[in-house]
């Protein structure tokens, strides 16, 4: 099959996805296409939203429409790891101890405020995510692929939470915002969620196409102009470094490490896909920069009482580091 071919049937297969999600979910276009792109390329997501944005009802129907298991696990600041991970239970017929698998083994873990369970079971989560195993009882059980962690923070309500740390919050691909409707949409969801009930979602995929659509994304070419400008644009968030910008140095604590350009380049990978090409532009670099990075830039107090936003530091950023190329 052709490269051409192959970005249509993903282009496909993304339309076909995203249009069964938007007659549950309306008005959170830009959110969907973000879920889509981290899917597609096998990457985890943090959304950040206040609630009653449909958080939760997105990564159920996502679940949903790619045939996954769907698992959701309340974070709460007495849960355990192992509530998350599974336990050894007592087989009286059999005289021996067997591992019960937790909420965790599944193929779509909605993991919900998650920033409200202590470090030790976020710790637990943490090794899930990166090395796709948990461990119960000294015993590492290999969980089943694919596997996706969709975590939710309520971005308004922080007292009595545990703030995630860098190293965690970096292996989420992207960061992505669901912020109330405009006023038009928001008269839509409400008409038509008080009018009808909604059909259930298709099945349309299952976990294996999942796992093939990894396949494809990671043997899309791209240039290696492309790819050093998705590094400097990540290199220059960090501050104190030879080449940081002066509002970087005057605004950040911490900057991206390399993993953000790696997702950079992987995550635009998967939405030239999406769009029915079969190569990187600098535009999806570009657009993918702020779910990228925007967990991955630490503001200090200056920045806070400056009124400068992580949003703000990345636009700067994409302005002054031009691409090599257009």
């Amino acid at each position: 099959m052709s490269e051409e071919q192959i970005s249509v049937d993903v282009l496909n297969i993304g339309r076909a996805v995203q249009t069964e999600l938007q007659r549950v979910i309306y008005g959170q276009a830009a959110a969907i296409q973000s879920l889509l792109v981290a899917i597609t390329a096998g990457g985890h997501v943090l959304i950040e939203g206040v609630p009653g944005v449909a958080k939760t009802l997105l990564a159920r129907s996502l679940a949903a429409a790619l045939r996954c298991r769907f698992s959701r696990i309340q974070f709460t600041p007495d849960l355990m790891p192992s509530d998350i991970t599974g336990v050894n239970v007592f087989d009286l017929a059999a005289h021996e101890f067997r591992f019960r698998p937790g909420p965790l083994f599944a193929d779509i873990v909605l993991a919900d405020e998650i920033n409200r369970a202590p470090a030790k079971t976020q710790a637990a989560l943490l090794e899930a995510m990166q090395e796709h195993q948990v461990t119960a009882a000294g015993v590492r059980h290999t969980l089943e692929e694919p596997f996706f962690v969709l975590a939710t923070q309520n971005p308004i309500e922080m007292e009595g939470t545990y703030p995630l740390p860098e190293a965690q919050l970096d292996r989420f691909m992207f960061n992505v915002v669901m912020d109330y409707l405009p006023e038009d949409e928001e008269v839509a969801v409400v008409t038509r969620t008080t009018s009808e009930m909604p059909a259930p979602i298709a099945a349309l995929f299952t976990g294996e196409d999942v796992l093939r659509f990894h396949e494809i994304v990671r043997k899309v070419p791209v240039a290696e102009e492309i790819v050093r400008y998705a590094v400097k644009l990540a290199a220059a968030s960090r501050p104190h470094q030879p080449a940081s910008p002066d509002f970087i140095n005057q605004w950040a604590s911490w900057g991206a490490g390399t993993r953000a350009g790696q997702f950079l380049v992987l995550g635009s990978k998967a939405r030239a896909l999406l769009k029915g090409r079969a190569h990187v532009t600098m535009e999806d670099i570009r657009t993918l920069a702020y779910p990228t990075l925007r967990h991955r830039i630490l503001l200090n107090y200056r920045a806070e009482a400056e009124g400068i936003g992580v949003e703000n530091v990345i636009a700067r950023l994409i302005e002054m580091i031009k691409p090599p190329i257009q």
